[in-house]
């Protein structure tokens, strides 16, 4: 599975789907990682890993459209078959979304449905909720909506700032992004409506369905 990384800073989730796609065996590849931001600085680290590298200024464009149909075009010519968003700032039309509809990963450092959009931690500590986490899903035109691949759950500490919770749940997402497009690359989920599956694999290699999906 051909992937591309869209970032537009240092890019620490694109960072470890890099290091897990780099491993022997690992059933995707990174070919491009891709940012909006001439200057972020995930682009220097996936020029040292050997992975071709992009940048689509959307301040080049007057519609926001015409860069999204930038992106596509050049993740087009690159035969990509899957987009990972890794803190890459900028929304994306709905065309462009609908476009490559269940192409589209993201991760979002909550447990979605709750806490969408911004100041998650602090919105999580405020509401005295014991828990939290990280969610990675297939995208859809409204912010941080779509069905759920892989969530980690982690504990709210009556002593956490935001910073210490963002840290603690910054290491989860490095564990789950990798997983999630792990799974989609052995085609072990699928999407019924709202609701992602995720079947396990047989003996020889093949998916059966998990039942406790079903």
């Amino acid at each position: 599975m051909k992937v591309a990384i869209l970032i537009s800073s240092r890019g620490s989730n694109m960072q470890a789907l890099v290091n897990a796609t780099q491993k022997e065996g690992f059933p995707a590849e990174v070919v491009t990682v891709l940012s909006n931001n001439p200057e972020a600085a995930g682009l220097q680290f996936a020029k040292d890993k050997g992975i071709e590298t992009k940048v689509i200024n959307h301040r080049d464009f007057d519609e926001r459209e015409d860069f999204d149909d930038a992106i596509t075009e050049y993740l087009t010519d690159k035969k990509v078959d899957l987009i990972c968003l890794a803190g890459f700032m900028r929304l994306l039309s709905a065309k462009f979304v609908n476009r490559w509809r269940d192409r589209i990963l993201n991760i979002h450092p909550s447990l979605l449905p709750a806490f969408k959009g911004l100041h998650v931690h602090e919105r999580a500590i405020e509401s005295g909720a014991r828990f939290t986490g990280c969610t990675v899903h297939y995208v859809r035109p409204e912010m941080d909506d779509g069905p759920i691949i892989v969530q980690a759950a982690v504990p709210i500490l009556q002593d956490d700032t935001p910073d210490d919770l963002a840290a603690r749940i910054l290491v989860q997402e490095h564990k789950i992004y990798p997983l999630a497009l792990k799974l989609i690359a052995e085609k072990r989920v699928k999407v019924h409506g709202s609701v992602c599956k995720i079947s396990e694999p047989d003996e020889d290699g093949t998916s059966i369905t998990n039942p406790q999906t079903r």
